[in-house]
């Protein structure tokens, strides 16, 4: 099976994904729920004032993965990946960020109007550069696999 197939049907059922930003050298990570589009480019909403948007404002290299808790002696997969990260200005219903989202959650429209605020939600993008995916179930051989994206 292809890389990029197994990472599309890893990832649709998973919400929640893991994002690394650093400053000054000392790396951070938080969890977030994510969209993503037909591209694979990631989508979270966030507010400016956590320690991750501010990071990633002085520095928009990001890594980050989507992983389903293993139990002991379970085969592992996980994505990882690697790429830059942007905030959104002034997403509206019809931008892809909020569409996927919306059809991933279920929100509605309510949260673009926190954009407005001074510490409301703001929209982020992910454009992954490369991909990693850790397989011990369908790849051979087993272990961890590449794929250049942008």
């Amino acid at each position: 099976m292809q890389i990029e197939t197994i990472i599309r049907d890893y990832i649709k059922d998973i919400v929640h994904m893991s994002i690394a930003t650093s400053r000054n050298n000392k790396p951070w990570i938080s969890e977030v729920h994510y969209s993503y589009d037909d591209e694979l480019n990631l989508y979270f909403i966030s507010r400016p004032s956590r320690r991750h948007s501010v990071e990633a404002a002085e520095n928009s290299q990001i890594a980050g993965n989507i992983i389903k808790q293993h139990d002991k002696g379970e085969s592992v997969r996980g994505v990882y990946f690697e790429g830059t990260i942007e905030m959104l200005e002034d997403v509206t219903e019809e931008d892809t960020a909020f569409q996927t989202y919306h059809q991933r959650f279920n929100n509605d429209a309510s949260v673009l109007a926190e954009q407005a605020e001074e510490n409301g939600h703001r929209w982020y993008k992910i454009t992954v550069q490369k991909f990693y995916l850790f397989d011990e179930l369908e790849m051979e051989p087993a272990g961890k696999h590449e794929l250049d994206w942008k």
